[in-house]
């Protein structure tokens, strides 16, 4: 088996603030969060290799922490896309490209803003992909959940409750999410090809697009928060 971990860190992380995209922000031991994702996925004993891909304007950057660091599993850092999905798109499609392929390879994708993923999550979807070919993390939802009207047609500040939907049938996704290379491949092969992609995460791609393959779902933890806001920082920089 062959597992390859695409860390995605394409994004420049406006919400946070300030001019340095949030990826390249330090923590409490002055290792930066895309450090700090990439170095859980070198030290787990599932993954084989990885791929970073990183936001274009932010390439040079990538690569002198890639060289400053004992990274033996890093073998690319390429450039993302606008969306997310592109960025997914553009790892998966250079692997595609390979003459020669493993068998048994799957595609692991991580958001490197979840910097806080440990090996117990890791071990969790490495074990689940022996038996199944499309893996996610997720967590149970806590807090009471309002269906609204569109945010797009309300005025804001005056939204209306529809209904309360019960908190048994949700539960939070994260990251990683892990596909045998032909579950997701040709999924995205075919978003690309009917275009107008809005979802959200490489889960999504695979619902929408090849929906009769079934995704099995491990726990996550709350640590493996995802920092999205400059808040999401404090307490551990």
């Amino acid at each position: 088996m062959k597992n390859i971990a695409f860390i995605l860190a394409g994004g420049t992380g406006s919400r946070v603030g300030g001019d340095t995209p949030k990826q390249f922000l330090p923590l409490a031991d002055g290792r930066t969060v895309l450090e700090h994702s990439v170095d859980a996925f070198e030290q787990s004993h599932f993954i084989t290799e990885i791929t970073i891909v990183m936001h274009p304007d932010w390439m040079d950057e990538a690569q002198a922490i890639v060289a400053r660091n004992d990274w033996r599993k890093v073998k690319h850092v390429i450039p993302g896309g606008r969306e997310r999905w592109e960025s997914s798109w553009n790892a998966i499609n250079l692997y595609l490209k390979e003459d020669k392929k493993d068998p048994d390879t799957f595609y692991w994708f991580h958001d490197a803003a979840r910097p806080f993923v440990s090996q117990e999550i890791l071990d969790r979807v490495g074990n689940a992909l022996k038996t199944h070919r499309a893996v996610t993390v997720a967590v149970p939802v806590t807090d009471t959940l309002y269906k609204v009207e569109s945010l797009e047609l309300s005025v804001e500040g005056n939204l209306k409750v529809e209904s309360i939907p019960s908190r048994s049938e949700y539960m939070r996704a994260q990251t990683p999410q892990a596909f045998h290379y032909l579950v997701i491949g040709p999924a995205y092969m075919r978003a690309i090809e009917k275009g107008n992609i809005q979802t959200t995460d490489d889960v999504g791609i695979l619902l929408a697009y090849n929906p009769d393959e079934s995704v099995f779902v491990v726990e996550g933890e709350e640590a493996n928060k995802k920092i999205t806001y400059q808040e999401d920082l404090e307490g551990n920089r």
